[in-house]
């Protein structure tokens, strides 16, 4: 079987001193491809340094919405000159979060806006970082669907059916993490449940939300098939047809090649 986590911290302090090892075990679970998100102007340098070292690992970048605040002058025109290497596959994480209070709520769907014209401007997806903020989300990607489809998935997501759907419709689709094996999370589970194959994918949010057994220890990109194991259960199909389809859905969307 094959994986691709569609969503990992790679260049975070928690790999600073295994990262080799880390890749070397995702790659020998079948994790062809590691999408490594960046998340301000120095984290996008080192997740495209990542991908220039590993040919598993490909980057995304952008301005993460809780560190629009702490931006520099200039510091978004050399995300836009980034966002050009052939390296990059998407672009973010961008979106709204109300959770923390690092930054206005106003320059965050400034950025988010400004993600999403780039996108179409590149040709690139865009990845969505929604956090206690799933009403204005929507009400934001509204705005940019009515000039087409739109060409983004939303991050370990946890929203509402509705929620799901309406992405859908705009041409979105959903990236699922370790979350979903959480007991709790029962909610999760009946809203995956509705979700076409066609548009899932899975992530593992490394080093953060580490699936059952692993939770509360450092979660890495090896640990996605355990998310994958319990998108199967949840819909009664094989761990197999859960790989084919987002395997195939992550090549689609980012253009990964095969191999």
């Amino acid at each position: 079987m094959e994986w691709i986590d569609t969503h990992c911290h790679l260049d975070e302090d928690a790999f600073t001193q295994d990262c080799e090892e880390v890749v070397t075990r995702a790659v020998d679970a079948g994790v062809k491809a590691m999408l490594a998100v960046g998340i301000t102007l120095e984290s996008c340098r080192r997740v495209l340094e990542l991908a220039e070292r590993f040919p598993q690992v490909h980057a995304i970048v952008g301005l993460h919405p809780n560190y629009v605040a702490a931006a520099n002058p200039g510091d978004w025109e050399q995300i836009v000159a980034l966002a050009k290497s052939p390296k990059v596959v998407g672009l973010g994480e961008t979106g709204l979060d109300q959770y923390w209070d690092h930054s206005p709520i106003e320059l965050q769907a400034e950025f988010f806006d400004r993600h999403l014209e780039l996108s179409r401007e590149l040709d690139l997806p865009f990845v969505v970082h929604c956090r206690d903020a799933e009403e204005a989300v929507v009400k934001q990607l509204k705005t940019h669907a009515e000039r087409g489809p739109l060409n983004g998935v939303m991050h370990s997501f946890c929203g509402s059916v509705e929620t799901a759907h309406v992405c859908m419709e705009m041409g979105m689709s959903l990236s699922i993490s370790g979350m979903v094996t959480f007991k709790k999370n029962e909610t999760i589970r009946k809203t995956v449940a509705t979700i076409p194959l066609d548009r899932l994918l899975i992530e593992t949010d490394a080093p953060y939300l580490a699936p059952t057994p692993f939770r509360g220890k450092r979660n890495e990109p090896a640990h996605v098939r355990l998310t994958a194991a319990c998108l199967a259960e949840i819909r009664g199909v094989s761990k197999e047809e859960i790989a084919e389809a987002t395997t195939a859905n992550a090549r689609r969307i980012f253009r990964l090649p095969v191999g």
